[in-house]
């Protein structure tokens, strides 16, 4: 397609023509220094949609420069909440704050400080483009919309320098290396391996310098070998100062952990409740033996004593 929308950095990018237009403020990072990460930090967190709650009651306080595993199964509304930390959807339950900026209110403050990679339907990779075209599109936005209107009064030979640069530490930051790869930078992304289109989505990501990266599906169709190395990649990003928010099935130990699996009933609490049960059904037959105390004809008696059997039998396979 001629036409390719990267709401993830808010560009609409038309390849017949050359041309770039701005969806939405993104992040820019104007200074070439380090970047520092930011605190994320939610309290009773939900977001309801047309078919229900897509997460709800989500609590969490992780510092600045953490790497926060978002664990679940899919379809748990795990990647609804990365989104919603990282400012692309609005909560409608609760309040968060990442770094400075409160959601729901200030989503927009929070897009321009982070970035998304590996998000289906939001950073998709064109099978049919190459590596060196995906890294020169996101170069050009960078040099066109990543700085302020007085960057853009620098000499373009600078800006195209600096953005060079940023593709570069990106790669490296993203482990990423275009000379191993089959044709170099020249190899089509539908001839990546799974983990080298992570690398490479990452890596765009990262050009942008942001403060907060969002990565889903981290362990999709990826050996246990593989998953390790991506969980190392996202390790060295937290390094660095970046704050992560990973999608996983399973989170790691050394990570804040963030689970949107289904509350289940405190099985203690069940277990006490059927204990409570047990002695009313077991007390029941024994109420009903007070006629057999009755004086009266023999036949009577006998009658009472089979119904009080059959109470007892039943009390004991349960149907009482």
């Amino acid at each position: 397609m001629p036409l390719t929308i990267r709401s993830d950095l808010g560009f609409c990018f038309d390849r017949r023509f050359g041309l770039v237009f701005a969806l939405t403020s993104q992040f820019k990072n104007e200074s070439g220094g380090a970047v520092s990460g930011i605190r994320v930090a939610a309290e009773g967190l939900g977001l309801e949609g047309p078919r229900g709650w897509a997460f709800r009651g989500v609590d969490i306080d992780a510092p600045a420069g953490s790497l926060i595993a978002i664990e679940g199964p899919s379809g748990s509304g795990r990647t609804s909440l990365l989104l919603a930390l990282t400012g692309r959807m609005k909560a409608t339950e609760g309040t968060a704050t990442v770094g400075e900026a409160r959601l729901p209110k200030q989503w927009g403050a929070v897009r321009r400080v982070s970035a998304l990679a590996h998000v289906t339907g939001v950073t998709d990779l064109d099978p049919a483009l190459t590596v060196g075209e995906h890294l020169r599109e996101r170069e050009l936005l960078q040099r066109r919309f990543g700085g302020s209107v007085r960057e853009l009064l620098r000499p373009r030979a600078e800006r195209a320098s600096e953005a060079r640069l940023r593709v570069d530490t990106a790669l490296a930051a993203a482990g990423l290396d275009r000379e191993a790869l089959p044709k170099g930078s020249r190899t089509a992304v539908r001839d990546l391996e799974r983990i080298e289109a992570l690398r490479l989505s990452v890596a765009l990501a990262l050009v942008g310098r942001p403060r907060l990266l969002g990565v889903d599906d981290t362990d999709l169709k990826l050996s246990e070998a593989e998953s390790a190395e991506v969980w190392d990649l996202l390790r060295s990003v937290t390094g660095s100062g970046t704050t992560v928010l990973a999608v996983c099935a399973e989170a790691p130990q050394d990570t804040v952990a963030l689970s949107t699996r289904p509350r289940r009933p405190d099985t203690e609490d069940a277990k006490d409740a059927e204990d409570g049960d047990a002695p009313a059904r077991d007390a029941a037959p024994a109420e009903r033996t007070g006629p057999a105390e009755d004086t009266g004809p023999a036949e009577d008696t006998e009658q009472t004593e089979h119904k009080e059997g059959k109470a007892d039998a039943l009390a004991e396979t349960g149907r009482a």
